[in-house]
């Protein structure tokens, strides 16, 4: 983000702007001077939260990063704070997207790291073995199952980065091939098949509409109910158990034990070999988002975004309802019309979601949002937005949709960062870049998660949960040359570096799939 520009005691990130941000606490009576004009403090104005420059009437835009951000609901005067109780939200989402100006294709560049190859040409930058569960009712099962393959019996595949379970709250009580169940099945299987994953093991009730045979008709998983106690190989099937076929939840525990197994002494053969950056899939994704997000990490999420496109990669930005207010920006970048109408198709959709249950998209900044200094969605989708680079939007895709397009793409999910990651992970993606300004502690099991602290009173305070500190943007160091070692980074986790996160031993609770319909 070349035009921010460092002030002493606040940041000023576009020239259009009448509000400021502060990067360090101010008080009540503070003279700073802005444009060689001193503006007197009205009151405290914490770190990452704004102030205005200017007079701002009632009913006009308050602008930040050179765009509306709300329209004041009062009459705002020079060195007030412009927060929540004095900004309100009025954005409109266009209904006819008929033209677009997508830029020009980055200039190619040629990197590599050191992934998995599968059968399928797809590579992974982990090699894990997942335990799924059709539905709830199996989940427990899976979970006992992966217990008793703690890290001193696993250090029998030292090939294989670990064991999991993927469980969930559904399942059953489902229209059968209804959007829920569409959902929750899409997302399964592309969990089963994620390059990430080495060996897999799918554990059912038998009752439920979440059937294996659905599965294997639906996404081709391939089901091996029966093996006839050899090795099992890459030509066989996908191993499959029903807790009423088998007998029971201790005869399905046993019995998914001997198999699981198998499964890792199959994974355990892949070693990694040198592969093209091209093969990259990246979920950009911020959680925990402060005043300083949008000024720091993401921008430098979004240079990574850019290399990896550069590459021959894939980069996906998600987290639908937080592009609202800024679905402008990447329309306007859309390879076609096509591809932008049907991001803003999605967002009408929201609206009409939302609305249904009495809520409008305004109600996404969380307390914690607001507590680090964004006041709106609008404000929280500029800075939000910022992940996605500079390169041409190429696809829009629902949730958990393999994502096949090279490029910047954007998948359908909520803001809520587990189901939003967990949609990208089933896409397709092997790598997450996670920003935080307040200090999200997020993993998810089978991709590495590299954790952005957007200051660095974050990135120290909470050292073991964060890999890097964009807080280095507010000291001097620009957001290129933050990126470009962001950059080098994913390389690194890519290529087996561990993350914070996989230190820490998070990935376990975080398979959250979101699913749209009635439980019935």
């Amino acid at each position: 983000m070349s035009n921010v520009k460092e002030m002493p005691d606040y940041l000023r990130l576009h020239a259009d702007d009448n509000v400021v941000i502060a990067t360090k606490p101010l008080v009540a009576g503070q003279v700073l001077r802005v444009d060689g004009n001193p503006i007197t403090l009205a009151g405290p104005i914490p770190t990452g939260h704004k102030f205005a420059i200017g007079p701002i009437p009632a009913q006009t835009p308050v602008r930040k990063y050179g765009q509306p951000i709300g329209i004041a609901r009062e009459s705002i005067q020079p060195g007030c704070h412009v927060h929540t109780h004095n900004l309100q939200d009025r954005h409109r989402v266009a209904v006819t997207i008929t033209s677009t100006n997508p830029p020009a294709k980055p200039s190619p560049l040629r990197r590599s790291f050191q992934g998995y190859v599968r059968p399928d040409g797809r590579i992974g930058t982990r090699n894990y073995v997942a335990v799924l569960s059709t539905v709830n009712c199996s989940a427990t099962v899976c979970h006992k199952i992966v217990a008793r393959f703690d890290e001193q019996r696993l250090r029998r595949w030292p090939n294989v980065d670990g064991v999991f379970a993927a469980s969930h709250t559904t399942g059953c009580a489902i229209e059968f091939d209804g959007r829920k169940h569409q959902m929750i099945a899409r997302t399964m299987a592309g969990y089963a098949d994620h390059p990430n994953v080495g060996g897999r093991l799918i554990i059912g009730l038998g009752c439920e509409q979440n059937t294996p045979a659905y599965l294997a008709q639906h996404h081709g998983i391939v089901p091996l109910h029966a093996p006839d106690g050899r090795p099992l190989t890459r030509d066989d099937g996908v191993p499959m158990l029903t807790m009423q076929t088998e007998g029971g939840s201790q005869a399905t525990i046993a019995r998914g034990e001997r198999m699981l197994e198998q499964v890792l002494d199959l994974a355990n053969q892949a070693t990694r070999t040198t592969a093209d950056a091209s093969a990259l899939s990246i979920a950009v994704e911020c959680g925990g988002s402060d005043g300083y997000s949008g000024i720091t990490a993401n921008p430098a999420i979004g240079i990574v975004s850019d290399r990896v496109v550069a590459c021959g990669g894939t980069s996906i930005i998600s987290e639908t309802t937080e592009l609202y207010g800024a679905e402008h920006l990447l329309c306007d970048r859309s390879r076609s019309p096509q591809v932008a109408q049907k991001l803003v198709d999605l967002l009408h959709w929201w609206q009409r979601y939302v609305a249904h249950y009495g809520g409008e998209l305004n109600n996404n900044p969380s307390v914690g949002n607001k507590a680090g200094g964004l006041s709106t969605i609008t404000e929280k989708s500029l800075g939000a937005v910022s992940k996605s680079g500079s390169t041409a939007l190429e696809a829009v895709y629902d949730y958990a949709e393999r994502v096949t397009a090279k490029g910047l793409t954007v998948m359908d999910t909520p803001g809520f960062d587990p189901a939003s990651v967990t949609g990208k992970v089933a896409g397709g993606a092997n790598l997450v870049m996670f920003s935080t300004g307040r200090g999200s502690c997020f993993g998810c099991k089978p991709a590495p998660v590299i954790k952005v602290a957007s200051n660095s009173d974050l990135f120290h305070r909470m050292r073991d949960d964060m890999d890097l500190n964009a807080g280095e943007a507010i000291a001097g160091k620009s957001i290129e040359q933050l990126g470009d070692e962001f950059f080098e980074f994913a390389l690194r986790v890519a290529s087996g570096e561990q993350t914070a996160s996989e230190r820490n031993g998070f990935g376990d609770h975080e398979f959250v799939p979101w699913t749209v319909g009635p439980t019935l």
